[in-house]
């Protein structure tokens, strides 16, 4: 919630009944030190956009994803002609794109009170 509120991404807002709003849902992750022990705990907020109908409530969809044959051929390469190899971590994936539309997503489950009080 810091980032959201730090990136300015974000406003509380009431919405018309009109309008449709997409759930979300915490995603809870776990990252780990090289000897396995916890380096820390993540969590993550994101949107139930499979809930949304195409060409009702958006008209483009883009999700890159690598295919696993892909993926295959540049380890390949990677390995027969001693490339480095680097992986990135994306912090907040949002910052990233802007949206023509406004987007309604409902407050995440115990945020209500917070927001509404």
């Amino acid at each position: 919630m810091r980032a959201l509120e730090k990136n300015v991404t974000s406003a509380d807002v009431r919405c018309s009944k009109r309008e449709d709003t997409i759930g979300c849902k915490w995603v809870f992750t776990m990252k780990y030190n090289a000897n396995g022990s916890i380096k820390r705990c993540k969590a993550g907020l994101v949107a139930k956009g499979f809930t949304q109908t195409y060409g009702i409530d958006c008209q483009e969809t883009f999700a890159p994803v690598g295919k696993l044959n892909t993926i295959g051929v540049l380890l390949s390469l990677v390995a027969n002609l001693n490339w480095s190899l680097q992986q990135p971590d994306v912090k907040n994936a949002f910052v990233n794109s802007k949206l023509k539309e406004e987007v309604y997503m409902a407050l995440p489950s115990g945020f209500e009170r917070h927001f509404r009080s």
